[in-house]
């Protein structure tokens, strides 16, 4: 019942791609609560043996994933309201009547927020001794990160962003101002704690219970982080900054299929002489904490590590950008030397190079492979199902994509025109199984499905539109879009290529 996670992406294998947000509940977004191992028991009900989640980390701007306030912490919004009123220090709370269909995250994050310090404040009051010695032990044992994401936090809650405006005591983190700080908001930097402890326990017991049903958990590293962070803060030293400790580059990504303009992300660069001459101290924490939580990462932005695409901070879009070159094999042999080799799926969409490919293949970890990308382009598209390989990881779309049916109902004639040619007429009336279905059938090892696939939705459902600021990462469920068919069809599909598990 328990697969293993190093041999997981080396045998045939499929799963489904859903945010914990986009979860039903009651409290506005989905959570770790009760949903949560419903999905799980959905998932072995339909034979699959991954879940793969967007980063867990607190959303920022735009209520994106991909721009935190901490590579490390878990987004106070995923935390299980219901869980702190079992324990007794939340006080039942009625239902607010959010929307079910979708995360309406103006309204959903100050309640929760209030409710988390509601809980906090009943913990202090009523807490056992147990419980204040297993909050105490997790302080203890993550404090090389939580220190600096409670202080940022507590800072942030003063003075706004960006962080470089603060006082400059505090933006330069001066030794004594930031002790004052300490011992002035004891309570306040307990709350970020405490916050964090219950997203590490209600998470661990998730993937536990996932586990026991020989489902494993693929998480995601974005490779930047937010300027506006307790990263970029707490190690000023490792980022390409000014004077005034603002990015004068930035990252993104060169004009592509998603946009004419390019993508300005806006992410601080990385200094990697700097990190290199640290041992790369921060990326192994970071990888290390992750694969404390999941047990597959996709590494976002896998090309960046060969070279990156750098904006000067001045610019509005990424037209103007240059490469420049990343860390290469080195950085990767650093990590492996401490945490040995990492089940790791390589995001290497967009522009690829053969010394992308190269570094990927050095590393021996998978990239990604998107049908929705592979017709157009004659047989030879590396994305069709008979050019891929066993090595590689087949989405019908990812996130950031539209959903299979939304993408059928918008794709220009010739795309539909090859698709129809390669897949098959049954392509017109049911466009997510009959990608579903082909990707199933090929040699790739690892195959992972949108849940938006799988129910057929179209492209009101959609996760995220690269390039659009607002709108995004709102999607969410509900069962009574879901029924038997899904499940069952699914693990037919399962069973029939392969990727069915006897251990299940």
């Amino acid at each position: 019942m328990n697969p293993h996670p190093h041999d997981l992406l080396a045998r045939r294998s499929s799963g489904v791609l859903l945010h914990i947000t986009s979860l039903p509940g009651p409290h506005g977004s989905g959570d770790l609560g009760p949903a949560a191992r419903h999905f799980v028991d959905w998932l072995a009900s339909a034979d699959q043996t991954l879940w793969q989640v967007l980063p867990l980390s607190p959303a920022g701007p735009g209520n994106s994933p991909y721009q935190s306030v901490s590579a490390f912490a878990g987004s106070p919004l995923l935390v299980d309201l219901d869980d702190l009123v079992q324990q007794g220090w939340l006080p039942w709370m009625a239902r607010k009547g959010f929307d079910h269909h979708r995360c309406d995250f103006e309204r959903v994050a100050p309640y929760r927020m209030a409710c988390l310090r509601k809980a906090w404040d009943g913990f202090s009051q009523h807490a056992t001794e147990i419980c204040r010695e297993a909050l105490a032990a997790f302080c203890t044992e993550h404090a090389h990160w939580l220190d600096h994401y409670a202080l940022f936090m507590v800072l942030d809650e003063r003075h706004g962003g960006p962080w470089s405006l603060w006082p400059e005591s505090l933006a330069r983190r001066d030794a004594a101002a930031l002790e004052t700080v300490r011992e002035q908001s004891a309570h306040a930097l307990g709350f970020w704690r405490f916050v964090q402890w219950r997203f590490w326990v209600q998470w661990q017991a998730l993937r536990a219970y996932a586990r026991e049903r020989g489902v494993l958990m693929v998480g995601d590293a974005p490779i930047f982080v937010a300027h506006h962070s307790a990263d970029v803060w707490a190690h000023a030293d490792q980022f390409l900054l000014d004077e005034q400790m603002e990015p004068h580059v930035v990252a993104g990504v060169p004009p592509d299929y998603f946009s004419p303009t390019g993508q300005r992300w806006g992410n601080p660069l990385y200094r990697w002489d700097a990190m290199a001459h640290h041992g790369y101290r921060w990326w192994k924490d970071r990888l290390a904490h992750q694969f404390q939580q999941v047990d597959v990462v996709r590494l976002d932005h896998f090309r960046g590590f060969e070279a990156h695409w750098e904006i000067p901070a001045s610019e509005p879009t990424a037209v103007a950008g240059q490469w420049q070159p990343g860390p290469g094999l080195m950085f990767f042999k650093a990590i492996q030397e401490e945490l040995g080799q990492l089940p790791i799926i390589a995001e290497d969409l967009g522009l690829i190079t053969p010394e992308v490919t190269a570094l990927r293949e050095a590393c021996g970890v998978p990239g990604m492979r998107i049908l929705q990308f592979a017709f157009g382009s004659g047989p030879a598209n590396p994305y069709l199902p008979h050019n891929l390989e066993r090595d590689c990881v087949a989405y019908t779309g990812t996130h950031d994509n539209e959903t299979t049916v939304g993408w059928w109902n918008s794709a220009p004639a010739g795309e539909r025109t090859s698709a129809r040619a390669y897949l098959g007429h049954g392509v017109e009336t049911e466009p997510h199984w009959t990608l579903i279905n082909a990707l199933s059938m090929s040699v790739a090892n690892t195959l992972v499905i949108p849940f938006q696939d799988v129910l057929g939705l179209d492209t009101q459902h959609r996760m995220n539109t690269p390039g659009l600021a607002t709108g995004c990462w709102e999607w969410r469920f509900d069962w009574s879009q879901v029924g038997p068919e899904p499940a069952d069809r699914l693990a037919a599909l399962t069973r029939a290529h392969g990727r069915w598990q006897q251990a299940h």
